[in-house]
């Protein structure tokens, strides 16, 4: 901890850009993710019958709840448009720190299941639904996939000890979140950061304030801004219809889908017919990034544009992969999942190979 309140002298980089700001910027989406769901808890009720009604009494009855409940739900859009973008710099410079980067992933993964959950407590009808498909998913586990299906449930089927369980475990993981958040950034401290030109600038380094303060300053400011104008003015523009409606086991919906951060890993999973292969890519298509430093043969590609095109390439596919998992499971949507997510895992085993580690660029 005293690392991080003395960060003001770490020496860092001089030639660091603002794509380095996407940090400062996810621990802004960790502050106000737990200040807001912590106000939230006081007034929301993990009871069956209690819960979608709890909900509508924010958004009508308590002064300015409406506007707490929209920073917390748009908040996690938030949280994972700069998570994305931190992964996606650290996948274009080649900045695999082979200490600091799996508690990284370690994170997303966390906030993955996070989110999830928080998904499921409004008790509305996607929620209901989204719950059922994804627990039911654990059950392709071998041997044991039943067994954890049931504990997940409380019972044979999602209902009230499941929410009960998922508030829970929604209350408490954040704080392991910002318990990895810190270990996160004293690893960093200790490594030093990675710079555009993928070298180890050692006489070239100034300290973090006031140089790159500033630079954070100004970039937490703007992003406030349009989020508090998103917040406030187009609060439910991120929102599913379906989950405005209370949960009914007797009615399922149309078309099931996740929130858009997710929609790249549903369409990963829809892409392969066997339920334990799809569960199996699901995981990999996030542990692969854990395996990166592992992969990486230690040459610098800070300027080879094939590299950095390739990541380009990766990029577009990523989002291609977005849009396919919001789509039907019907033709030419299938064919286009199972096409991409062959390129996504490929791509990725690609980048590994390619990329430049700093750990071993020291040794």
């Amino acid at each position: 901890m005293m690392n991080l309140v003395s960060s003001a002298s770490v020496p860092i980089p001089a030639n660091l850009s603002y794509m380095w700001n996407f940090g400062s910027l996810l621990g802004l989406s960790l502050v106000i993710q737990l200040v807001s769901g912590v106000f939230l808890s006081m007034h929301y009720s993990s009871a069956l019958e209690g819960a979608f009604e709890s909900v509508l009494v924010m958004m009508t009855d308590l002064n300015s709840g409406w506007v707490v409940r929209s920073i917390h739900a748009n908040g996690a859009s938030m949280f994972f448009l700069f998570i994305y973008l931190h992964v996606g710099r650290g996948l274009y410079y080649g900045s695999f720190n082979l200490i600091t980067w799996p508690v990284g992933v370690l994170m997303l993964l966390l906030l993955m299941a996070i989110s999830f959950m928080g998904y499921v407590l409004p008790w509305g009808q996607m929620s209901f639904w989204g719950a059922t498909v994804i627990t039911n998913l654990v059950g392709s586990v071998p041997y044991v996939g039943s067994m954890l299906v049931n504990w997940l449930w409380g019972g044979f089927s999602v209902s009230g000890p499941t929410l009960s369980r998922f508030f829970s475990f929604h209350f408490v993981s954040p704080f392991i979140l910002l318990s990895l958040a810190v270990t996160h950034v004293y690893l960093l401290h200790s490594t030093g950061s990675s710079n555009p030109l993928g070298i180890s600038p050692n006489s070239l380094k100034v300290n973090f304030h006031p140089y790159f303060s500033w630079k954070d300053l100004l970039g937490v400011g703007v992003c406030l801004t349009v989020f508090m104008m998103i917040s406030t003015s187009r609060h439910d523009v991120l929102m599913d219809p379906d989950n405005f409606m209370e949960a009914n086991p007797m009615v399922t919906p149309v078309h099931i889908q996740p929130e858009w951060y997710f929609l790249f890993a549903y369409a990963i999973l829809r892409s392969i017919s066997n339920k334990l292969g799809g569960v199996v890519a699901l995981a990999a298509s996030i542990v692969i990034l854990i395996l990166l430093p592992l992969l990486s043969s230690g040459k610098n590609n800070g300027f080879n544009p094939f590299f950095k095109g390739l990541v380009g390439i990766q990029f577009s596919n990523f989002m291609i992969l977005t849009w396919l998992g919001c789509m039907p499971i019907e033709y030419p949507f299938v064919m286009m999942s199972q096409a991409t997510s062959v390129a996504y895992f490929t791509i990725m085993v690609m980048i590994g190979l390619m990329c430049h580690n700093s750990l071993w660029m020291k040794r």
